[in-house]
């Protein structure tokens, strides 16, 4: 009796080895992406099981550098936040950021698209308070102490604890 789902053959041709393929999309937790440690993982450098995004540590959250649970959006820390830049629990909408100890009026994602914002590259290998002082070094200029003099809630006292930089230089 033929059995038309059964053949034989003395012959093969190879035409691409996918071994290597498979394992970079297929590992035994059921995770995909890249780097990700822990089960049903998507995304990169995932940590925890059910995220979906990348950096995300904890348990199902969706988004990008969330840690805690079931967080939906990006940069939470806590518990059951949707939106983004929450610290807590059970927040939906972004916070009004903290500057020099003190509350503003403005969410940190206003503030990333303000004329005052600054984006402190700080190389911090040769220690924290060096880092500032390379970085002030080649950062210094009557426009950049403008705008570091008009960051919400600016409080030199407060800058040169952080920085190591006084306001006899600023």
């Amino acid at each position: 009796k033929k059995d038309p789902y059964k053949c034989v053959t003395n012959k093969i041709k190879v035409i691409q080895d996918v071994t290597d393929i498979l394992k970079e999309k297929i590992d035994n937790n059921g995770n995909s992406g890249n780097y990700n440690s822990g089960y049903g993982n998507s995304g990169n450098k995932n940590s925890g099981n059910k995220n979906s995004g990348n950096y995300n540590s904890g348990n199902k959250n969706w988004g990008y550098w969330n840690s805690g649970h079931s967080n939906w959006g990006n940069y939470n820390s806590g518990n059951y936040n949707s939106g983004n830049w929450n610290s807590g629990i059970f927040n939906t909408n972004e916070p009004y950021m903290r500057a020099f100890n003190k509350p503003t009026k403005i969410t940190y994602s206003e503030w990333l698209s303000s004329d005052s914002y600054i984006y402190f590259n700080i190389d911090t290998s040769n220690g924290y308070k060096e880092g500032w002082r390379q970085w002030w070094e080649e950062n210094k200029s009557p426009e950049m102490v403008e705008k570091i003099k008009r960051l919400p809630n600016f409080d030199a006292d407060i800058f040169e604890k952080i920085t190591g930089i006084n306001e006899e230089e600023l």
